[in-house]
């Protein structure tokens, strides 16, 4: 079993990023419910490899992402499978909250004048994180949006499932590489809340436990078995 060596807490509205080791073990929790956690990968060694949400569905035959799914790079290897879920539904085909999205569905504020209670965005979010690794809006990629649901409605347009997470819901992801996390808790960009929501999440640290021959998530696909062989020979290039 994983043991938890760090645990933090971000508030909602906020963003965070950070660089992961092969082996660790990344439990999200949403405290309150009804979260979206914003995510992207990059590969810390070549940042022109990043998550690739297309290949991450139709490789795996799926719309939404939960147990036993991996979610690969535009290089068809694996950042991160999912071993642990309690949703049974997270999306990658939405994208991001912008400031337009913001403004017209809560109105405008800014941190000159509304400090901490300022409505932030997950564009810009991401753009503050990016640049503290020399990136721009040029290496922007689909993201995943965690503990949110998306359906399609009688007229073929995507609406949200509003509080498709309870409170205490959870995510484990077992990274198979060395990656780096971009993340932010700001709102899906179809949230039609009544107010800004600021959802926090709260973040546990550890070591997975060594991938087994039958385990779930590579043996989910045979293109999750390729996958694992394509990390697998990615590594041997480290030794």
């Amino acid at each position: 079993m994983s043991t938890t060596e760090y645990t933090t807490t971000i508030p909602g509205a906020s963003h965070w990023s950070l660089r992961v080791r092969k082996g660790t073990l990344m439990t999200l929790t949403d405290l309150e419910g009804g979260a979206n956690v914003g995510m992207l990968f990059y590969n810390p060694e070549n940042l022109l490899e990043r998550y690739n949400a297309p290949d991450s569905l139709k490789c795996q035959h799926t719309f939404k992402l939960t147990k036993g799914n991996c979610l690969y790079s535009d290089m068809g290897r694996i950042f991160a499978s999912i071993v642990e879920d309690t949703v049974g539904w997270h999306e990658t085909v939405s994208g991001n909250s912008r400031a337009s999205h913001i403004e017209a569905r809560w109105g405008a504020r800014d941190y000159q004048s509304h400090r901490n209670q300022w409505m932030q965005n997950g564009h810009d979010s991401f753009l503050v994180e990016l640049a503290k690794y020399g990136l721009n809006a040029q290496d922007l990629a689909a993201n995943i949006n965690l503990f949110s649901k998306v359906t399609v409605t009688d007229e073929g347009g995507m609406k949200l499932l509003e509080e498709n997470s309870p409170a205490g819901s959870r995510i484990s992801l077992r990274f198979e590489m060395d990656t780096l996390v971009l993340l932010h808790t700001c709102p899906h960009p179809l949230s039609e809340a009544a107010e800004y929501p600021r959802r926090p999440v709260q973040i546990e640290l550890g070591v997975a436990d060594p991938v087994a021959e039958d385990d779930f998530c590579m043996n989910y696909r045979d293109e999750n078995r390729r996958g694992f062989e394509n990390n697998r020979l990615y590594h041997l290039g480290s030794i």
